[in-house]
């Protein structure tokens, strides 16, 4: 299979798979043998492409967040105001999470708790995309308090991390109750706390 698709394609193709399954069951309750055999990949070969199955997490998390910090970037960059922009992220987070009855697609919700105290690797991986998403958004906080649309009551930083801390604890409430209320009590603080 590798010969068809290439090595860099089958690398892709396994990280692909991978995240989508780590995202269903998380982490150390997926063998290797279970993705390789949904990408159609011989299991002798997967230490052709990764070194072990904690570099091949860690290569998971670090394509995720690309992904997801592209996205982000796209969706910051888009028009209207910053107070808009912000909005049209916080509903994309709580479109993402309501899918398979708030099992969501978010690896930093699925693999953050699980992957802290068994893989170093991963969670500087998943530390360093958190971080990235972290300074988007206080970009975007004072970006929305210097043009007027939104009115922050502490510094952007505060601001930022408080509200990605928020959504984060909101998701795994909302997989923890299968109902999306905390998603939708972490909109209304969020409001409060931008000033809209």
């Amino acid at each position: 299979m590798a010969s068809k698709r290439g090595d860099q394609g089958t690398r892709t193709a396994l990280l692909e798979a991978a995240q989508r399954i780590f995202a269903k069951k998380g982490y150390a309750a997926v063998g290797i043998n279970e993705v390789l055999t949904s990408v159609g990949v011989p299991k002798g070969s997967f230490y052709h492409y990764f070194a072990s199955k904690d570099a091949f997490g860690e290569a998971v998390v670090r394509r995720y967040f690309e992904e997801y910090l592209a996205d982000l970037d796209r969706l910051l960059a888009g028009d209207g105001d910053w107070a808009s922009r912000l909005d049209a992220y916080w509903a994309g987070w709580r479109e993402t999470q309501a899918l398979d009855d708030c099992q969501g697609r978010c690896l930093s919700v699925k693999l953050g708790a699980e992957v802290a105290d068994l893989s170093e690797p991963m969670r500087l991986a998943l530390k360093d995309g958190t971080t990235a998403v972290v300074d988007r958004l206080e970009r975007a906080v004072a970006a929305g308090s210097a043009e007027g649309s939104l009115t922050s009551a502490g510094p952007a930083r505060a601001t930022a991390q408080s509200l990605y801390s928020l959504w984060l604890g909101a998701s795994v409430l909302a997989k923890l109750h299968r109902t999306l209320a905390p998603l939708d009590d972490a909109l209304a603080t969020t409001r409060l706390l931008l000033g809209r």
